[in-house]
């Protein structure tokens, strides 16, 4: 389950993600009510069985059960989980099957799962699942990334060079010459459709093993950027509730009361 939401008194509408059929969304009739059977089983990252009928884009659920043990993500990392499913729900049309981006899913729950440990601060592992599975979503829906080579030249990447990636063509060797018109082009696009960086961090990212916390940081900006377009100006609210994470100015409170 990706997402739910309530639907007259006692319903809710639920998006799931299917090996089969992709994102589909459905009325789970009567699971607001106090003795629902499906109510437990309608939770985030549990492998179930569905059974529904399509009638449009919305279906109707008629059978629920448990396929597996459900992925157990601690509550730092639990936002993680979040961000992913909001991605897919936000990104990917209603029945549009996306096999190898469902095998991508369940790859990198499985990562998150493995990281039995809270702190503030994003452990390496955690990001590095994160790039690639936005990476093969990004491929996906149509919008892989160039990360192997110069679109202009066509030579390969260097790792000390600097590159402008335009997100609309690939990376291009970086020169002092092209400053005036990418700060120009900045203005008027707000800075969206251009990052600087350098070839180590497109190929690391390519690789999806990063050699150091540069290019980790450098292929975030890119990924965040790469992905806003498709968003839009929509804020996305698992990086609100991630913000909630923070240290608060004090430095008092726990992470749990932070993050409530």
């Amino acid at each position: 389950m990706l997402h739910q939401r309530p639907y007259r008194d006692t319903s809710m509408i639920v998006d799931f993600f299917t090996v089969s059929h992709g994102r589909i969304s459905v009325v789970a009739r009567g699971v607001r009510k106090a003795k629902s059977r499906l109510a437990p089983l309608l939770q985030p990252f549990q492998p179930l069985l569905l059974s529904w009928v399509a009638r449009g884009e919305l279906g109707t659920l008629t059978a629920v059960e448990s396929d597996g043990v459900p992925f157990m993500l601690n509550r730092r990392v639990l936002i993680s989980g979040f961000y992913i499913n909001e991605l897919l729900v936000r990104l990917l049309h209603r029945y549009d099957p996306h096999t190898e981006l469902f095998n991508s899913y369940l790859e990198v729950l499985q990562r998150l799962a493995a990281l039995q440990y809270l702190q503030l601060q994003v452990p390496v592992d955690e990001q590095v699942a994160l790039r690639g599975f936005e990476k093969q979503l990004l491929h996906e829906l149509g919008y892989a990334l160039i990360l192997d080579h110069d679109v202009v030249s066509g030579a390969a990447l260097s790792d000390d060079a600097l590159y402008l990636y335009y997100l609309d063509q690939g990376p291009m060797l970086f020169n002092e010459e092209q400053m005036g018109g990418v700060s120009a082009r900045n203005s008027q696009s707000q800075g969206r459709d251009v990052v600087r960086l350098h070839g180590k961090s497109l190929l690391d990212l390519a690789q999806g093993f990063f050699r150091d916390s540069r290019s980790l940081r450098e292929s975030k900006r890119l990924m965040r950027a790469a992905l806003g377009i498709h968003l839009g100006s929509k804020p996305l609210y698992s990086r609100s509730l991630l913000s909630g994470l923070q240290p608060s100015a004090g430095g008092n409170n726990s992470s749990e009361m932070i993050y409530r």
